[in-house]
């Protein structure tokens, strides 16, 4: 490629064309960025702003107030001894890995894993063993089948895994499943627990303490509302010294943490999870109403024959739909599986995937329910329309 004047002008200011409408995609209803935010955006955006009076460690800087943050604040909204900033969940997981296990040990996940905590194991060279689901319609996680995970490990390894993870709630049906029995399973063979908290924290309260977990990890960028990439960890010491573990520092760069690479997600990032926090602490007091909106919805989504799979009551806002209507449709119109998305962005209504019409997972999370009663009525319309 010849960077001549031609082809720059493909750079520059790119323009959103989604931006204005409706989003119902699970990815980003959490992290829509605060009116305080897009401000912070703008004042924060120069790539090191963040360092202006920095001493040398990014969770030390008192102004802006990242130290009263880092260590004061998301400590207390998580129900954490400690607490840092990462690049994102999968930053988070990672680290934790890392610095808890040695090459070959075994990781415990739950079957509805995110593929980022596959990854993050094999990068961290650890062996996986994955805890069943039922299966369809619920996709259940027994609390007890991590119990039994545990026990095939130590009869095949000699050693109990290293850590246990479940993903809190999993990002296919947004199933919350029993961390506090889980939990407790997994301390019963002295098993750590991480839990995977992307599509949770800033979304839903979320106690990592009340649960009896000791790690949490979790996703400025999907749920806190949050210019990305931008993750937080939390680490427990209730059943083991695993802030000194995690958090350990450098030999010879001693004020640097090893997992974290010294410094990691910086100004306008940061900064934007700054600004947004008010609101996202105050947003998490409102979880009761956003489970009744998704309840609501799921219902009159069932009335139009879709049918929710997953939890039944749903008790988060991530949905995951079967819709043999609007499948059959798609087999027959001209525009084939691409039909639903080209009917909903002419209703403004953006986030489920192009091509997706048998099965699509969506949120309702601040959609609200105006918009709501909306999005039911287009879906009704669509359907009629080619009935």
């Amino acid at each position: 490629m010849t960077l001549d004047d031609a082809a720059l002008k493909n750079f520059g200011f790119i323009e959103r064309p989604t931006k204005n409408m409706i989003n119902i995609d699970p990815l980003q209803t959490g992290g829509i960025l605060t009116e305080d935010a897009r401000r912070a955006l703008v004042e924060w955006g120069d790539g090191y702003s963040i360092c202006d009076n920095c001493g040398g460690v990014l969770d030390l800087i008192k102004k802006p107030p990242v130290q009263e943050f880092v260590h004061e604040a998301l400590p207390e909204f998580l129900g954490v001894d400690q607490a840092r900033i990462t690049h994102g969940a999968r930053e988070s997981k990672f680290a934790v890995m890392h610095a808890i296990a040695q090459e070959g040990d075994t990781v415990i996940l739950d079957g509805l894993a995110h593929y980022s905590s596959v990854v993050a194991a094999q990068r961290a060279r650890l062996e996986i063993r994955k805890v069943p689901h039922s299966e369809h319609p619920d996709y259940y996680i027994d609390p007890e089948g991590y119990g039994t995970a545990i026990e095939e490990t130590i009869s095949e390894t000699g050693k109990a895994p290293a850590l246990a993870l479940l993903t809190y709630p999993d990002g296919n049906y947004g199933n919350l499943a029993d961390a506090k029995k889980i939990a407790s399973v997994c301390h019963e063979y002295d098993v750590p627990l991480l839990l995977n908290c992307a599509y949770s924290v800033g979304r839903m309260p979320v106690d990592a303490k009340e649960l009896g977990v000791d790690f949490i990890a979790g996703s400025g960028h999907k749920s806190m509302a949050s210019c990305g990439p931008i993750g937080v960890l939390g680490v427990n010491d209730d059943n083991g010294d695993y802030s000194d573990i995690i958090f350990r520092k450098s030999p010879t760069n001693k004020n640097k943490e090893i997992e974290l690479l010294g410094c990691t997600a910086r100004s306008a990032t940061l900064m934007t999870m700054i600004a947004s926090f008010p609101e996202v602490v105050k947003r998490t007091r409102n979880w009761d109403n956003e489970v009744a909106d998704a309840r609501w919805f799921s219902e009159k989504l069932e009335a139009l024959g879709l049918i929710q799979l997953g939890q039944k009551p749903h008790n988060h806002d991530l949905m995951f739909f079967e819709a043999p209507n609007l499948y059959e449709i798609s087999t027959r119109v001209k525009k084939g599986r691409y039909f639903l998305y080209k009917e909903l962005k002419s209703r403004n209504i953006h986030g489920i995937k192009a091509g997706l019409t048998k099965f699509f997972k969506l949120s309702t999370f601040q959609v609200g329910r105006e918009n709501l009663s909306y999005i039911v009525d287009s879906f009704d319309e669509i359907i009629k329309k080619y009935e």
